[in-house]
């Protein structure tokens, strides 16, 4: 009797230990977790602590065999990469689930907490929750090894443009820059009549081309040189060349096309100014203000060439001008600029002041000049113009000035310039000053068209102190609302590491 009184007492359901004694709930093993936990370690075989390759310069991680891969902090790529690092031992254990604990992103460690489960004496089932620490290893990859090498390069791009002003090089920098274009460079060398790039794939170099396609008006051609084979596995080695010609024409050239191409585009006059050079020329008559768009293969399959050299700029004084309000338009003309105005204008050589000589021509300048201004521009009439197309005009169709762009004061515009632009880093030969010059003119151009601006990235100059937008001459100037700030963002934070424990299913 007192046998069924101790039996009715226990839970039903329960069993103890057979280890030590604690009533616990019937499972194959008859044993509690502490006691299997102390007896079996399902963990046992999987590595605790493995490396990881990675290399600095190209921010990948090595993946075995041979594959560097590109994985973000905490990322599936990143997760998977290192699962297949324990794939043999993990093979013999189900595992239930695997994630990221978090640790300082300087720390060279990474730890991914894992979930397992493994059939244990008689069929139990033991769950187990353990951290593997990875331990980030420096390994510079094949490809940044060529690229410290220097020497090392399989596709360049020559970029080339044979004139005398390199605005459109600047302008091509920064459009390079704003759209990260060079990142995939080995190096940039910068040579007299244009820029090297240099990459590591062909692939590369061909995706520059077709930027460059999109960007200015050029011309390209391929060529490849074989630099070894291996007849047994059928591969080759090539170095591949892209020469890229850029149309020889810049901002403020005067040209004068041909009578054929001049008809196409409206009955234009011969003799035109260029205005701008982005993926187009766009030339404007200072005679009409009408203008036109040339892309790259029009200007190849008519030619033209820049009829003065920037340094034949001359300074001009404006004596009397007045706006032309009623123009007469020839049938078939083209489209008319609306951002400047017709003038007829007397100017006089600031360098013939002591004379009485003085010079009538048409401008497309109305809108800024006024008596007493001082303009920069060829004198045509006084010029030894060595052009076919020039050669057979009436003399009577070609003017004797062409006006080019309002003259300021260059030193007070750099003194009160509050911004900047970023540079390539590129290998550059010694830099003259004609060269510095070629640079603030490209600013300045900048500063006075909006179009050209709108496709750069302009950084405001913290060390400049920030001025009221007018100008005492009028000289055009850049807003700070069209201005980056030029930022340099860190981050740092701290964070606890997880434990584990273990459970009996």
């Amino acid at each position: 009797m007192e046998y069924m009184t101790e039996s009715a007492d226990r839970t039903p359901g329960h069993i103890l230990c057979c280890e030590c004694g604690v009533p616990i709930s019937p499972n194959p093993a008859n044993i509690c977790v502490a006691c299997l936990r102390s007896k079996v370690d399902i963990s046992q075989g999987i590595p605790k602590q493995v490396c990881v390759s990675f290399c600095k310069q190209c921010q990948r991680y090595f993946q075995p065999p041979g594959t560097w891969i590109q994985c973000a902090l905490e990322s599936r790529e990143l997760l998977a990469l290192c699962l297949k690092k324990i794939k043999g031992p993990l093979s013999k254990v189900r595992l239930v689930d695997a994630g990221f604990v978090w640790t300082e992103p300087h720390s060279k460690r990474l730890k991914v907490k894992l979930t397992i489960q493994k059939e244990v004496m008689n069929g139990a089932i033991l769950q187990q929750v353990f951290v593997v620490d990875y331990v980030v290893q420096p390994q510079m990859c094949g490809d940044c090894h060529r690229v410290e090498a220097k020497d090392f390069w399989k596709a360049v791009v020559q970029v080339r443009q044979k004139t005398l002003h390199k605005k459109t090089f600047y302008y091509l920098e920064q459009l390079i820059l704003k759209y990260g274009m060079h990142q995939n460079t080995l190096r940039i060398k910068e040579i007299h009549d244009g820029l090297d790039f240099y990459y590591s794939s062909k692939q590369h170099a061909q995706k520059m081309v077709e930027f460059l396609q999109c960007t200015v008006p050029c011309r390209h051609k391929a060529s490849q040189r074989l630099i070894s084979q291996d007849i047994h596995s059928n591969t080759y080695n090539y170095k591949s060349t892209f020469s890229v010609e850029i149309v020889p024409i810049c901002k403020d050239n005067v040209v004068c096309l041909s009578p054929r191409l001049a008809q196409s585009l409206g009955n234009m006059n011969q003799i035109c100014v260029c205005i701008r050079v982005t993926s187009a020329i766009h030339l404007i008559d200072p005679n009409t203000l009408q203008v036109a768009d040339i892309d790259g293969s029009t200007f190849w399959s008519n030619p033209f060439n820049s009829l003065c050299h920037p340094k034949q700029l001359e300074e001009f004084i404006v004596m009397e001008c007045s706006i032309v309000r009623d123009l007469k338009r020839s049938a078939g003309a083209g489209m008319i600029s609306k951002k400047h105005m017709l003038g007829e204008v007397w100017v006089q050589k600031t360098s013939e002041m002591n004379t009485d000589k003085q010079y009538f021509c048409r401008t497309h300048l109305g809108h800024l000049l006024n008596p007493g201004d001082l303009v920069l521009g060829f004198d045509l009439a006084n010029c030894n113009l060595n052009d076919e197309h020039v050669n057979k005009m009436n003399s009577d169709r070609v003017p004797d000035v062409v006006l080019i762009k309002k003259n300021y004061d260059r030193t007070k515009r750099q003194r009160r310039r509050n911004w900047k632009l970023k540079e390539l880093a590129r290998e550059r030969e010694n830099m003259d000053t004609d060269d510095e010059r070629q640079y603030q003119d490209f600013l300045e151009d900048l500063e006075e068209d909006e179009a050209i601006r709108k496709n750069v990235n302009i950084y405001r100059d913290s060390t400049i102190p920030v001025e009221s937008d007018t100008d005492d001459e009028g000289a055009p100037r850049i807003s700070l609302a069209e201005m980056l700030e030029d930022l340099h963002i860190s981050q740092d934070a701290t964070g606890e590491e997880d434990g584990l424990y273990c459970v009996l299913t």
